[in-house]
């Protein structure tokens, strides 16, 4: 979807941008036609589960044709639905005070300077202490959106700029922009060996076959797309900056991998450490002591959900990657 495509989508979506209801009206588009009521409106509204459009019609929020309606109940072509949705939690974590620089804040965003070891949302094993906890402590209203208003995410070790949505206008322009490959997302890594020029790679990635936890290049996944250009050589490895087309998890630590260079510091997906001969001995504390990956969120532009202006941010690395890199070209 083109620029122009993406803001009149956005521009038919009214919803209350203090949050207090989500209203809309719209009519049935012959796309539509023949399907359940539940259905059309989770193909409209993809953000939401099923399970909650079907509660808010149960519970009067949603009428067909100035109707009260059922989840089950077919819809047709020029078929009016309205909307009227009180305020409701979405989800139910909890706010904490959890230390992260804001870069910039506005009503419609936060974009955040995430630290290495901060896991982005709540889940098996980090039920707190994530960034969600502590977007609610800055702003309890985030309450109100999906993930709290996170449209995308990094790796717990993994540092840099990310954005997030502040009300629901500002989720489904964000939401929409990434769909539409959009947003620009660049990084800075340091990889082991010597890589000799830069290029894209396209695979197909999903979950390990064997490890679950894991990402793989394989045959039936989704499509994945990086580009990375060779910014510095050292003697046994090399600074690259990586551009994302695609947002799968853990894309540039297993496309790096799959080209045999794989990030310093990743044991997930660089197995055991491995120090090349003649490393100078000061240089070889650095390398053991740095223990995540060496991947850094640089920079991120998107079109701003308020103004639609093309907007760009920046990170500086942080102190222990800068480190690492000023040691590098210390003892190359």
């Amino acid at each position: 979807m083109d620029r122009a495509g993406l803001l009149a989508v956005h521009q038919n979506k009214q919803y209350n941008q203090r949050m207090k209801l989500i209203q809309q009206s719209f009519h049935i588009q012959k796309l539509h036609t023949g399907d359940r009521l539940d259905h059309a409106l989770h193909q409209l509204l993809p953000e939401y589960s099923r399970s909650r459009i079907q509660q808010w019609i149960q519970q009067g929020f949603v009428q067909l044709n100035q109707q009260v309606c059922k989840p089950r109940q077919k819809v047709y072509s020029g078929d009016q639905v309205d909307l009227d949705v009180p305020e409701q939690a979405v989800i139910s974590d909890q706010p904490q005070q959890i230390e992260f620089d804001i870069l910039h804040e506005d009503e419609d965003i936060f974009v955040i300077n995430k630290p290495a070891g901060l896991v982005v949302h709540p889940a098996a094993g980090h039920w707190d202490g994530t960034l969600v906890n502590g977007l609610l402590a800055r702003d309890p209203r985030l309450q109100q959106l999906p993930r709290a208003g996170i449209v995308h995410r990094l790796d717990k070790d993994t540092t840099g700029v990310m954005v997030v949505a502040r009300n629901l206008c500002a989720h489904n322009w964000l939401v929409e922009q990434l769909q539409a490959r959009l947003v620009k997302r660049e990084y800075i890594a340091i990889v082991r060996g010597v890589v000799t020029a830069g290029r894209s790679i396209e695979t197909e990635m999903g979950r390990h076959p064997q490890n679950r936890k894991k990402m793989a290049v394989v045959k039936e996944g989704k499509n994945a797309i990086t580009h990375f250009q060779v910014a510095r050589k050292f003697a046994h490895h090399s600074l690259i900056s990586v551009q994302l087309e695609t947002g799968r998890t853990h894309q540039i630590r297993v496309h790096m991998a799959h080209l045999q260079y794989p990030l310093l510091g990743d044991s997930v997906y660089g197995g055991r450490a491995h120090l090349p001969a003649g490393v100078d001995a000061s240089l070889t504390t650095i390398i053991q002591e740095f223990r995540r990956q060496a991947l850094h969120a640089q920079r991120l532009s998107f079109e701003h959900p308020g103004s639609h202006e093309t907007v760009s941010y920046e990170a500086p690395a942080p102190a222990d990657f800068a480190a690492l890199l000023e040691a590098l070209i210390r003892y190359d």
